[in-house]
């Protein structure tokens, strides 16, 4: 791809990542591919690439490797762009994708027009690592789960049943309730069981610890009944800077809880949320939504908007109902953030009543 323009770009290396190797595409100010090639993806071929080059932009798509490839071509002088997969579709949904095809886009277009791949900020270290203490108990939790089915799959096979009982105690009642002739084979089970808990117990510690030391904006957001430390460290990791948002009503749409859109014309349809954004933010959300919905809360302004949805009628607007508390509770928690305000659950009620 050549542009005949005597405009000066800026001299661009647009670089696919893969886990082992990535290929790298160099595009002269003037539009021509000057080289291309391969190259391991280790900190010490990548570096010693980079050091080698020209002041020049580079063009990665986040992924795994994307953070200490940024970090390095920062520190050589490089302009670093990290194109976002998710909205740059020319690449994910090509018919003759191959690592240097991808290498050639991201090339060109970060070139000529770097706005088109919806350039990303990376989270800074602090974030990052909170984000992965979340992921690590979540998976930590999901294992507890699959195990949990386990048992009492295999305890139910022989016609028996096991007692319900919470998640977080069932390696203490379970085990004496397995019946005789199952225990000596679920006994290295249950003990992973245990491991794994324990395990959860260490990373709820942590979370508490990051709130409490590194993150003390959380207290400002678990004002909010049905918002604990994960869905708070979570909000905060994830969005690191509430002053990115010109509006908190811009938060409900970053984490995907907004109606997608797709009119034509005198047609307008009702879609689906768009889940963009964060999953794990936006699944702590609906979490919360739910708790706040449900007959364990306290009423507030949140609660008595869900059941006024719920109203509608059938399942469906249940979950409806759920997904809009979410979004309104991720616009009163960037509000908060920004305001440092105390929470007033019966705020808008209350007002009602004065104005009536």
């Amino acid at each position: 791809m050549t542009q005949p323009t005597t405009t000066s770009f800026p001299r661009t290396i647009g670089m696919d990542l893969g886990s082992r190797s990535s290929s790298f595409c160099i595009v002269a100010p003037s539009g021509e591919h000057v080289r291309e090639g391969e190259l391991k993806t280790t900190k010490t071929e990548v570096s010693a690439f980079l050091q080698e080059q020209p002041t020049s932009r580079i063009v990665i798509e986040a992924s795994g490797p994307c953070r200490w490839i940024a970090e390095v071509a920062s520190a050589y002088g490089h302009e670093v762009v990290v194109a976002n997969p998710r909205e740059f579709r020319l690449i994910s949904s090509s018919h003759r994708k191959t690592d240097r095809n991808d290498a050639r886009i991201l090339a060109d277009f970060g070139q000529f027009r770097p706005e088109m791949l919806s350039p990303i900020k990376l989270r800074g270290l602090k974030c990052q690592i909170a984000r992965s203490t979340l992921s690590a108990r979540a998976h930590a939790v999901a294992q507890r789960t699959l195990i949990i089915c386990l048992i009492r799959t295999q305890v139910s096979n022989l016609g028996e049943s096991l007692r319900g009982c919470t998640a977080k105690n069932f390696h203490k009642t379970a085990p004496d309730r397995i019946p005789a002739i199952l225990r000596s084979a679920l006994a290295p089970t249950v003990r992973i069981l245990l491991a794994v808990t324990e395990a959860i117990a260490e990373y709820d510690k942590e979370i508490e610890r990051l709130c409490a030391e590194e993150f003390s904006d959380t207290k400002i957001l678990r004002q909010v009944k049905g918002v604990g430390p994960n869905t708070a460290l979570c909000f905060v990791a994830t969005i690191e800077d509430p002053k990115r948002f010109e509006k908190s009503r811009d938060v409900g749409a970053y984490v995907g809880l907004v109606s997608k859109s797709r009119s034509s014309g005198s047609k307008n349809p009702q879609l689906r949320i768009s889940k963009r954004g964060d999953k794990a933010l936006r699944k702590l959300l609906v979490n919360a939504a739910t708790y706040i919905v449900g007959p364990r809360s306290k009423d507030c302004d949140l609660k008595l908007y869900g059941k006024r949805l719920e109203t509608r009628g059938g399942q469906a607007s249940k979950a409806k109902a759920r997904i809009a508390v979410a979004r309104k509770l991720s616009i009163l928690l960037h509000r908060l953030w920004v305001t440092g305000e105390v929470y007033e659950p019966l705020r808008n009620q209350s007002r009602a009543a004065a104005a009536a």
